[in-house]
């Protein structure tokens, strides 16, 4: 058994459509790395477009994913950040405004917590509710495109945001899974955010970059520009959806399509001889036939990510291109395609800043929460130590 500290340990639990992903690491001193001490997967079950249809059973599938990971680890783990993902994801601007509180005009953190409370007061649906808020900039006095006003002097702060909101029914069957499954939940991060944070550097987020999530239900997006997020979608399409392709036009068992995928798939075609799949009745299929199946499917997930970025003038105009994650960016050839459409650089997306390296882009979301949640655990033990020092400071002459 591994004897580590309880506030060292830290958990991500990545609910997706077809699977559930469970990470255990710890906090290495001296290093930036986190270490992985346990892993655990499993399949998913009551889930739809990456949102708990059925509370009891996705409940199940945590507890498979978590008993593996608990195994490897040795220990019981009691608290998770777990992602939240779903077509029922929306973002939505915002302004906030306020007068600087202080009477030397300066800045506080205070501040700025009471602007971006300003810019969360907006009417919402019964059924929607705030998950998260992302300050774009600060504008200082009329003063604009401030990333950081903290300690600045001024006497109005005005903030623009974007505001991530979930549907709630979906977001409270998903809490249901988790805590019933005996876990508390830390913090729920968008997927392709937690994604974001396990594959890119900030070199890629100041000269601009989108992030493609490829899930099996459905495919996240976020683009980064400046060090800031600029933008969110999700589209209620994944890799499923190329296997259902494959099933109905080839004409084939589900199980069957998806092997097909995996064994024979490609987004772009190649000189290679007829296949076959080696069943009792053998199915045959051309692999030009198989290309055209599945580049179509890709070009229109490829087609909606344009869409978006033409919204925000940001259409081939991403200097660090496009970055794919997820299991659907290991099709072959999805990174020719990508950039034939797109126009733009193109890379597939794996973990970084854990050790041992994960090479594989299924397991982008479940690292980026636990990295999350060191860069939470960080930020609380520095405001804590400043908290200290405040209080040292009142007694030193």
């Amino acid at each position: 058994m591994i004897k580590v500290p309880r506030n060292h340990i830290l958990t991500g639990l990545d609910v997706g459509t077809k699977t559930t992903k469970v990470l255990i690491a710890q906090k290495r001193s001296g290093t930036l790395k986190l270490q992985i001490l346990g892993q655990g997967k499993a399949p998913s079950l009551g889930m739809r477009k990456g949102a708990v249809i059925d509370p009891e059973k996705t409940q199940d599938s945590i507890r498979a994913a978590l008993e593996k990971a608990e195994r490897a680890f040795g220990r019981r783990v009691d608290s998770v950040f777990a992602n939240v993902g779903g077509d029922r994801i929306f973002v939505t601007s915002s302004h906030g405004l306020i007068s600087v509180s202080r009477a030397d005009r300066r800045i506080s953190e205070e501040d700025v917590k009471r602007v971006l409370q300003a810019a969360q007061t907006f009417s919402l649906p019964s059924n929607r509710e705030i998950l998260d808020v992302f300050p774009k900039e600060f504008i200082v006095d009329g003063e604009g495109k401030i990333k950081e006003p903290l300690e600045m002097e001024g006497v109005r702060l005005e903030a623009e945001a974007l505001i991530l909101c979930a549907f709630s029914p979906y977001l409270k069957k998903l809490t249901k899974a988790v805590v019933d499954s005996g876990l508390s939940i830390e913090k729920f991060v968008f997927t392709p955010l937690a994604s974001a944070k396990s594959v890119l550097s900030q070199r890629d987020k100041e000269l601009g970059v989108a992030l493609l999530d490829m899930g099996a239900g459905t495919t996240g997006l976020c683009v980064f520009e400046e060090g800031t997020l600029l933008h969110l979608a999700v589209f209620p399409v994944g890799s499923s959806n190329i296997t259902n392709d494959i099933a109905t036009i080839l004409r084939c068992d589900i199980d069957i399509a998806e092997r097909i995928k995996l064994d024979w798939g490609s987004c772009i075609l190649e000189k290679k001889k007829k296949k076959e799949v080696p069943e009792e009745k053998p199915l045959g299929f051309s692999q030009k036939k198989l290309v055209s199946i599945i580049e179509a499917r890709v070009s229109e997930i490829l087609d909606l990510v344009q869409q978006e970025l033409k919204k925000i003038s940001r259409q081939r105009k991403l200097p660090a291109g496009v970055v794919l994650t997820g299991g659907g960016a290991k099709l072959p050839g999805i990174v020719e395609l990508t950039k034939k459409r797109m126009k733009l650089p193109c890379r597939i997306g794996v973990p970084r800043g854990l050790y041992p390296p994960l090479e594989d882009p299924s397991w982008a979301a479940v690292s980026g929460l636990v990295l999350k949640g060191a860069e939470i655990s960080d930020l609380e033990t520095s405001g804590f130590s400043k908290f200290l020092k405040r209080i040292f400071r009142i007694f030193i002459p």
